[in-house]
């Protein structure tokens, strides 16, 4: 009988219900303790859902440092490593230890309003900042210590290599081996004119530099968009975009390969 602690989330979806109750009967009948909230004891987070639930789960646990695991019943399913079908064999591998576990780097940014609040964020696949809906934002970039340019377009979006797959693929940005420690900075619909000069494809960040981000005015409000979870702030200062030191722990099977997932997804 096994004493460790396993959570389950799901996205509501009624596969999704039905496969998290199976692996619920599954794992109880091993003598796990199997609940559908977290706590610090957790040993292991299931999710069950797409892409999607896997972020809101990652979230709603703060970044957990426990490994989890991801059963697609959604679409792309990036994340998600499991099958419904393939629930037995999944304990198995896990009990006998035979898997992987990948270490996804998280990104994260300090948005610093002129009362001189910090507010801090954090994504696994991504940051974007934009502006006002259907209106560009003007922003003066920089790199470490070195201003680069005055960037004008719908806004930028900065990818974990976890994340490049993701909005960062659909924007233009490219398609990075998460292995990579990196950021990729990527343009969303810059102007490249004689009045305004933006770079027009992605810049890729070591993990020891920081983006430094400048609105030009301080009364436009700016959005700050990780993972989906938006937030919108007034009269902000400056905001600081960095590879974060909180990972991610993502269990994969024997066979994984990130390229031949890509080639399944994408070709």
């Amino acid at each position: 009988m096994s004493s460790k602690t396993i959570t389950i989330f799901h996205n509501g979806e009624e596969l999704s219900e039905k496969t998290s109750l199976c692996m619920k009967e599954k794992l109880q009948a091993r003598g796990y303790l199997v609940r559908d909230q977290f706590d610090d004891d957790t040993d292991l987070i299931v999710c069950v859902g797409g892409d999607g639930a896997f972020l809101r789960a990652i979230h709603r646990c703060d970044f957990p440092g426990c490994p989890i695991v991801g059963v697609n019943t959604g679409h792309l399913g990036f994340f998600q490593d499991v099958l419904p079908s393939d629930l037995d064999q999944f304990i198995e591998q896990y009990e006998s230890g035979e898997y992987n576990l990948q270490e996804l780097n998280t990104v994260r940014a300090i948005v610093t309003t002129v009362d001189g609040h910090k507010h801090p964020h954090m994504g696994l696949n991504e940051i974007t900042i934009k502006g006002r809906r259907s209106y560009s934002v003007h922003l003066s970039i920089s790199i470490g210590n070195q201003y680069i340019e005055k960037f004008s377009g719908d806004g930028l979006l900065v990818a974990t290599s976890a994340g490049s797959t993701a909005y960062n693929y659909s924007v233009g940005g490219s398609i990075a081996d998460p292995r990579l420690n990196l950021l990729q900075v990527t343009p969303i619909a810059p102007m490249n004119t004689t009045a305004y000069r933006s770079f027009t494809s992605s810049i890729l960040l070591p993990a020891d530099l920081s983006l430094g981000v400048i609105p030009e005015s301080r009364e436009n409000r700016i959005y700050i968009n990780n993972d989906g979870f938006e937030t919108a702030y007034n009269n902000v200062k400056s905001i600081e975009v960095r590879v974060s030191n909180t990972s991610v722990h993502l269990i994969r099977l024997k066979g994984y390969d990130f390229w031949s997932k890509v080639k399944d997804k994408f070709l």
